[in-house]
């Protein structure tokens, strides 16, 4: 595999992932244009139905993988023995050789700030207190900025139709896996899905997302074991705070060779130039030439 090839990215062809619907743009005219499908998808582990999410369903194995694992409801040395997706009846069941019975853990979920209502469980808060992430970690500021530009030039279905989150797991500057889905919990639930069913660690990994830093995002990066969070949005406080408390490296607002830290500031080395970046270099170029 080549260094820099992902090793899953979206398919913004996909027919069953866009629509094309027509309208009138602001001027009265009229226009075609592609909108994102989202569809509901019943999770079940073995016999019992744990929730309903809404998503573009490109990936579903892994999201439902990934949603169990992020809520300790399949953990490290668990063994799936199935995965069954019946894409007529909108519905995916994962099966272990052991039972397995959330009825409790159920009743004390806690709705989110994420789009199409994400939920966290009590006990996965009880559980944050404890994560330890790897001090030894490092981000590079060339790798941060290499990986903005591969992330945002790849196709993608929020290129094609927007509407959409997008989230990439990430080692050193070279994209790894790129997700999409309707809501930016689904996405990371692909890739922790991935991950748990490839035996790929963290520790060494950097996760990028297009949406905000939030406490769910905080909460699901620190259950993956990933030291690094990046996004081109901003901050919560609560994520900022959670961060903080763990020693997560927290990166906002990244956009072109800009920046802000505020949890893990440690972690970043400065091996790059900002005076001679590429914007910099481009805006001498056009104040010599005029």
């Amino acid at each position: 595999m080549a260094k820099d090839e992902f090793i899953i990215t979206p398919d913004p062809k996909n027919p069953r992932l866009t629509e094309r619907v027509d309208g009138i743009d602001q001027d009265g005219k009229p226009l075609t244009t592609s909108v994102t499908v989202e569809r509901p998808l019943t999770l079940y582990l073995n016999s019992q139905e744990i929730v309903t999410m809404m998503s573009i369903c490109d990936y579903p194995e892994y999201m439902a993988v990934g949603y169990l694992v992020n809520q300790n409801m399949l953990l490290p040395g668990d063994e799936i023995t199935g995965i069954d997706y019946e894409e007529d009846i909108d519905t995916i069941v994962v099966r272990t050789s052991g039972e397995t019975n959330f009825e409790d853990k159920l009743k004390k979920k806690t709705l989110t700030s994420g789009c199409a209502q994400g939920t966290v469980f009590g006990d996965v808060m009880e559980k944050f207190e404890d994560a330890q992430l790897p001090a030894d970690a490092v981000i590079k500021t060339s790798w941060l900025y290499t990986l903005m530009k591969k992330i945002n030039t790849q196709p993608s279905i929020y290129l094609e139709a927007g509407a959409i989150h997008g989230c990439v797991l990430c080692e050193q500057d070279r994209p790894l896996l790129y997700m999409e889905d309707v809501g930016r919990h689904n996405a990371i639930d692909k890739i922790a899905g991935y991950m748990f069913m490839h035996d790929i660690k963290g520790a060494d990994k950097i996760f990028y997302t297009t949406g905000r830093l939030t406490s769910e995002m905080v909460i699901k990066a620190v259950q993956m074991g990933i030291p690094i969070l990046a996004s081109r949005s901003g901050f919560t406080a609560w994520g900022v705070e959670l961060a903080r408390q763990v020693g997560l490296t927290l990166i906002g607002r990244a956009r072109g060779k800009r920046f802000v830290v505020l949890a893990g500031q440690d972690r970043v080395i400065y091996d790059t130039d900002v005076s001679e970046s590429d914007d910099e270099a481009e805006g001498k170029r056009k104040s010599r030439v005029s």
